[in-house]
């Protein structure tokens, strides 16, 4: 779900060598998610170790992670913490698609449609917190930064962002504009070809620059975030009923948020979620050689990978640590 901004924001097309020597804060739900739903059998079965685990999210987050560091990039995860109890109407919604999409999927498989069992069973991934738990420990032992913060973790990397100790959020979610990160980066871990409707496409990694999209609207970032809560937001969704993107951004530019604001229920308390969210100070970032042994011991002792290919990939993480050093983007992207 989220905000739909795309329409309004300016992106850019950048390539992963772009991002070499940069921080970047890593939204982990939203990754995980991703992980969980695209990294499947032809059937839609997730990856599994033979004791049934699931082990979709691990395979991603390593595999996928070591491609940032031997780009260069610095990653850092930031996992959420409570979500404000505003979100809870778009966290019971999700629940009741996940659960009609298993339904859908038991009748694709008992019918033999493995195309559409697939897609269905895309929709059904939840993330437990023990998968959770076992993320960190693996971040961890591959000598990682991550963060828990207390509330929403894109609002916790867009503070870190803005208080410069990382470059940019990366996120599939437009929302974490809203809270001002300067600059946000989508398509990060799902960049390359992809099949996507039985088609392969190319999907390129993404660039928005919030000061330059505020400029070429013409607005401020509380304008912004008022925009926002008109056309919905997971905070209030569905917005003020017959109002689209442009409508809404012609609205906030003549300063007429106020006429219509009364249709938004606690909107104050809204835009203060956006404007001073909760989160934490005093986390610490650093990045460490990996613990091959540790490593191993989650991979392929717990969860039975292959000891080759991980002792590969734990290669690959040492060779890619020479280049976080190196210079990424140039002027223009700051």
């Amino acid at each position: 779900m989220g905000v739909n901004l795309r329409e309004l924001l300016i992106k850019h097309s950048i390539k992963l060598e772009d991002l070499s020597g940069k921080k970047i804060a890593i939204d982990a739900y939203n990754v995980l998610f991703q992980f969980l739903a695209t990294i499947r059998g032809q059937d839609g079965t997730p990856l599994k170790d033979s004791k049934g685990n699931v082990t979709s999210h691990l395979s991603g987050l390593f595999y996928r992670t070591i491609n940032l560091i031997e780009a260069g990039v610095k990653p850092v995860f930031v996992f959420d913490g409570h979500a404000p109890e505003e979100k809870a109407a778009v966290q019971e919604s999700r629940e009741a698609v996940r659960e009609a999409a298993r339904e859908k999927y038991a009748k694709a498989i008992e019918a033999g449609e493995i195309e559409e069992a697939r897609k269905f069973a895309q929709q059904t991934s939840r993330l437990t917190r023990d998968m959770v738990q076992e993320s960190k420990e693996l971040l961890t032992a591959m000598g990682l930064s991550w963060v828990q913060a207390p509330g929403e973790g894109e609002a916790q990397a867009a503070h870190m962002a803005r208080k410069g100790d990382v470059w940019a959020l990366a996120s599939q979610d437009y929302d974490s504009i809203l809270f001002a990160t300067p600059r946000l980066i989508r398509n990060l871990t799902i960049s390359g070809k992809r099949k996507m409707n039985a088609k392969t496409v190319d999907v390129e990694i993404e660039m928005i620059d919030i000061s330059e999209c505020l400029n070429f609207l013409g607005i401020d970032i509380e304008r912004l975030v008022e925009l926002a809560l008109l056309i919905g937001t997971d905070y209030n969704p569905g917005g003020v009923s017959g109002i689209g993107p442009k409508t809404a951004l012609k609205i906030v530019r003549e300063g007429k948020f106020s006429e219509y604001s009364d249709r938004i229920p606690s909107v104050q308390r809204l835009k203060q979620l956006f404007l001073k969210p909760y989160v934490v100070t005093d986390y610490v970032l650093e990045w460490k050689a990996p613990n091959p042994e540790k490593i191993k011991q989650i991979m392929v002792e717990r969860h039975e990978f292959s000891a080759e290919r991980i002792d590969s990939a734990i290669k690959r993480i040492s060779s890619g640590n020479e280049k976080q050093n190196q210079k990424g983007l140039g002027d223009f992207f700051g």
